[in-house]
């Protein structure tokens, strides 16, 4: 069984004009399009698939401050008030809890990490407690093992990933966008150097501004109008157990394997970190900008195959408009786990957690994480061509942010004040090197 996503049916019908168009119905685009909505713009919300079917449904669902780089932090932080907001104001369960994190470790050094980003975390207000050896023992009894400490953040959480992007879109409805799935946004229209409409599958829309929020496509509909966005994609594998264990940490994370509750009492099991890199044009073509991530991550990345380049999400060609796109081609993209890593997280999540031992895998699954060169979201006006925004680039930890980079890129389409500073997600920033800024987490 592939990732688990709730579907519903949206209108075929294609608006002639709108006031914002958002390419990409993943958490950022999503978002963005909710926000705009409930601002009173007329926003057009289009898929070439299923609302959140990429990796927006693909991930462990945390929404976490605790472990975050700082120049994510205060989105962070944001977003987990935002979390509470829409879900109040759409009315549907996306299955947000703030159940709290748990962190345990054996290794001295990696309390002590944690320790030091604690001390800096708690001085812009984040409420992380580290856990002496008792205390990690008691909190992680499920586990039966002796642990040297732990991270215990108590106000972070979780939220459903095969729930959340699609009632946001229920959100975006309920304010008057319109949403369309099976629907691939193939380019962009210009007039006077700048964006004057959106050209689709079922034909042209007409609009001055457009949300770029396309996950791992974004690079190379970037790269149609000769702007360049460095990304670089990596095969995460995934798997669920059935529901039947009690007394576990709702989200718990070890060296060995991480495992999160889901919202139907199933458990999310992966390995932190651990991916395949495939190889494509668009990958081959920035690896320059990715040397720093790449050596600094070079342990827990592993080899891969050539899934990703026959996918044709970071191809380097340019298509022609009134002709089948790569996009349709890809309507999702769902490449194939990597067994052995499958193998070895259910092994070593059953070895930290006995409980699990009784439980049938529910399904595998596996997904293409878009990462920058330093692992921080791009969120951003200025990309080289008027009327296009950027909000890509999440680098594997943007579920638990989207609310807050969609109401980042409300704010600055809108003019308002922005709810956090935006110098650290700008475009511009890879015109310069990337050598001691890659995210620590």
């Amino acid at each position: 069984m592939p990732a688990p996503l709730f579907t519903f049916d949206t209108p075929a019908d294609l608006p002639t004009h709108a006031d914002c168009v958002v390419i990409g119905a993943g958490i950022a685009g999503v978002s963005a399009a909710y926000w705009l909505a409930r601002a009173g713009q007329k926003v057009v919300l289009l898929e070439k698939g299923r609302i959140g079917a990429e990796q927006s449904s693909r991930n462990w669902g945390w929404c976490r401050q605790q472990n975050r780089d700082a120049r994510e932090l205060p989105l962070s932080t944001k977003s987990l008030e935002l979390w509470e907001e829409m879900t109040a104001d759409i009315g549907e369960d996306m299955g947000f809890r703030r159940c709290g994190l748990l962190y345990l470790s054996k290794d001295q050094a990696e309390i002590e990490g944690w320790a030091k980003w604690g001390r800096f975390a708690r001085g812009e207000g984040v409420d992380t407690r580290m856990l002496t050896a008792a205390e990690a023992a008691e909190r992680g009894a499920a586990t039966g093992q002796t642990w040297a400490g732990g991270v215990w953040s108590p106000s972070d959480g979780t939220a459903d990933p095969s729930r959340a992007a699609p009632m946001i879109a229920k959100g975006v409805i309920k304010h008057g966008g319109v949403v369309l799935q099976n629907c691939a946004a193939r380019g962009l229209e210009t007039s006077a150097g700048r964006v004057s409409g959106v050209v689709t599958e079922r034909g042209t829309i007409r609009t001055a501004q457009v949300v770029m929020a396309g996950g791992a496509w974004a690079s190379s509909f970037l790269h149609q109008y000769g702007l360049a966005f460095p990304q670089a994609s990596v095969r995460s594998s995934i798997l669920s157990v059935a529901p039947g264990a009690e007394g576990l940490p709702d989200a718990l994370h070890t060296a060995a394997v991480s495992v999160t509750r889901r919202g139907d009492g199933a458990y999310t099991l992966a390995i932190s970190g651990k991916a395949a890199v495939d190889p494509t044009p668009g990958m081959i073509v920035q690896a320059k900008h990715f040397l720093p991530m790449f050596t600094k991550r070079w342990k827990s990345l592993g080899p891969g195959g050539l899934q990703a380049w026959k996918a044709g999400f970071e191809t380097r060609k340019i298509w022609a408009l009134d002709r089948i796109t790569p996009m349709e081609r890809m309507r999702v993209l769902d490449p194939t786990p990597a067994k052995g890593l499958i193998d070895m997280t259910l092994s070593r999540a059953r070895a930290l957690l006995p409980a699990l031992k009784a439980l049938p895998v529910q399904a595998t699954w596996a997904g293409f994480i878009d990462s920058t060169p330093d692992g921080v979201p791009v969120i951003d006006t200025e990309t080289g061509l008027p009327g296009l925004t950027l909000a890509a680039g999440l680098s594997g930890h943007g579920f638990g942010i989207g609310p807050g980079v969609g109401h980042l890129v409300a704010d600055m389409l809108l003019g308002r004040t922005p709810i956090t500073e935006i110098a650290q997600y700008r475009l511009s920033r890879f015109n310069e090197s990337q050598w001691g800024k890659v995210s620590k987490f």
